[in-house]
């Protein structure tokens, strides 16, 4: 059952939903009537199924419609094709949704990873004009796995060419894992087109980050899976898996290039999940997916994200402290374990950070697809407000 409340079709499902609209402790503040979007113009809280029923929260949730949580039905893009955006490489991308929507650009993982159709089901396709397009190397832009003019500033300003392409002023950024750290790279350089952000998974590319993912840290957790990843390289090797790993997958025989990518892409997708996920584990057989996948990771680990420091995207935060962002973090990820969300969190307390305590690094955990979908009805819910 649908209810139709100020314009906003909100559909009425169980427990695990958000409150959006104002109530007694939660009144609406007059918005500013532009297309950015402050913190803190809606302090809201996700409805924990642990609470119990007060009078308080009862008339909360008699007051307040339930937006949707669930991720959207699949749809198929309305246009999609490839921009130039170096002498090397040209970029896949693709429109879904409402072609006359609000703008959102999808900031995918890895890097290296690419898009997939099912990146589309975080948005309200009626209300969001959704653009997905693949990073320099990755996905089906071209070529294939390159690492030639291939860095975070490289990619900042493909997203700039390609909102100049689309003939768009500002967008919504979503980005998670890798892409949170490219979304916040991208809106500390441009936070003047930059209208809200969705951030999953935070990454920031810093040294303990690294050591702790492809050093013997998470091996702690999964030591099965750490074996494989770890017996690729000799023992006298093993100083440095990162740098061990980049001499393999740049080496000049191709077998020994895919062999090292397969073990690296498999590590990372055994971890990915809080639990065991095969169809995610499987794309450490795809030679193809893997070779851009861990080639790309790795260069960028390798040259620690080509930031300035690695303190570079929280020494910046004051740029984009203004615009409204929804932190969303795995209590137990492991490829990006939450002390750096914490962090964000700490230097960026404006921002509305939730904490999904059965979950792990993939956007694709219950949990998190629905916190995800939730901010994108939150940042959706305020753009109206601001456009009335």
């Amino acid at each position: 059952m649908s209810l139709l409340v100020v314009g906003i079709s909100a559909s009425f499902i169980p427990p695990n939903t958000l409150s959006l609209f104002p109530t007694k402790n939660n009144p609406k503040i007059p918005g500013r009537r532009n297309s950015i979007l402050r913190s803190n113009t809606y302090n809201l809280d996700c409805y924990n199924s642990d609470r119990q029923l007060t009078s308080e929260t009862m008339e909360q949730k008699a007051l307040s419609p339930e937006i949707n949580r669930t991720l959207y039905s699949d749809i198929e893009p309305y246009n999609s094709g490839f921009l130039k955006v170096s002498e090397i490489h040209t970029i896949y991308y693709e429109q879904s949704g409402n072609p006359d929507g609000h703008p959102v650009v999808f900031l995918h993982g890895g890097p290296g990873g690419g898009t997939s159709p099912g990146n589309r089901k975080f948005f309200d396709p009626v209300f969001y004009r959704i653009i997905l397009f693949d990073q320099r190397g990755a996905g089906k832009s071209t070529p294939h796995a390159c690492l030639e003019e291939n860095t975070t500033w490289d990619l900042v300003a493909d997203i700039e060419k390609l909102r100049d392409h689309l003939k768009i002023s500002e967008w919504l950024v979503f980005g998670g894992s890798w892409g949170s750290t490219l979304s916040l790279a991208y809106s500390e350089s441009h936070p003047d087109k930059v209208t809200g952000m969705v951030l999953r998974g935070i990454f920031m590319l810093r040294k303990k980050e690294i050591d702790w993912f492809y050093e013997g840290g998470a091996a702690a957790i999964f030591p099965d899976a750490w074996e494989p990843f770890r017996d690729l390289i000799p023992e006298s090797e093993r100083g440095c898996f990162v740098d061990a790993y980049h001499k393999r997958l740049n080496s000049n025989d191709k077998e020994t290039q895919y062999a090292a990518a397969r073990a690296w892409t498999k590590w990372e997708m055994m971890t990915a999940h809080l639990l065991p996920n095969e169809v995610t584990a499987k794309r450490g057989d795809d030679d193809e997916f893997c070779l851009a996948f861990a080639r790309i990771e790795n260069h960028y680990f390798v040259n620690k994200g080509f930031l300035p420091k690695e303190t570079y995207l929280l020494d910046n935060i004051e740029k984009i402290r203004h615009i409204n962002t929804v932190i969303v973090q795995g209590r137990y990820d492991v490829c990006c374990p939450m002390m750096s969300a914490w962090d964000l969190h700490k230097s960026w307390p404006e921002a509305d950070f939730r904490v999904v305590k059965d979950a792990g690094h993939s956007a694709n955990e219950p949990g998190i697809s629905s916190e995800l979908v939730s901010a994108t009805e939150k940042l959706k819910f305020i753009i109206q407000e601001n456009r009335s």
